[in-house]
């Protein structure tokens, strides 16, 4: 029987939105973040991490480095709450352009938001149902690609939300719901009861 999950995007969602985070002590998560996915881990509901990171593709830093600051993004929800994420998918591709310049990295992605390729992936390999599941994000990409999925989507107004709904950043949407948070995304989710 396929399960319900929920998709969390990084940057603005879990942890502070500094831009492109060069030190790995300079991801720090946001105040409430560990507490929520500890609530999700509680109730059995998958939770898989979503990103995009073109840092790689930018030639910003490397893959190693990506890797690095999501080991201390999972010891971050670790120590605060016991917290963990089942999954972490992530997009390092984008076409030339858009910027990609490392040849390893610059190409167009299926994976790359609000494409669904990071989805379907986690479903295949995790035999989830995308048409009872979530994406919490700060984007508008993040509502599109859940749309584009059958998913819900969550819009936070931390991280670039709230330009997102005041139309200062990327283009207007119709999230499922608007939170304040991450906290309050999850009361969302697990206010809806019985899901279908």
């Amino acid at each position: 029987m396929s399960q319900p999950a929920v998709f969390l995007d990084r940057d603005g969602v879990l942890n502070q939105e500094v831009g492109y985070i060069h030190r790995v002590e300079d991801l720090n998560l946001i105040p409430g973040v560990a507490q929520a996915v500890r609530r999700l881990n509680d109730r059995n509901l998958f939770c898989c991490l979503v990103t995009n990171q073109s840092g790689p593709a930018r030639s910003y830093y490397s893959m190693d480095h990506v890797n690095a600051l999501h080991q201390r993004l999972c010891h971050l929800l670790q120590t605060q709450a016991e917290a963990i994420l089942d999954a972490l998918l992530i997009c390092p591709y984008l076409s030339p352009p858009e910027g990609g310049i490392n040849p390893e990295f610059a190409r167009w992605s299926t994976w790359r938001k609000p494409n669904t390729g990071m989805l379907v992936a986690a479903a295949w390999e995790h035999d989830l149902d995308l048409s009872s599941s979530f994406v919490i994000g700060d984007k508008a990409t993040d509502v599109d690609m859940a749309h584009n999925a059958g998913c819900q989507g969550i819009l936070v107004q931390t991280g670039y939300g709230s330009r997102v709904l005041s139309g200062d950043y990327q283009h207007h949407t119709q999230p499922d719901y608007i939170a304040t948070d991450l906290a309050d995304g999850v009361n969302w989710i697990l206010g809806r009861g019985n899901r279908e």
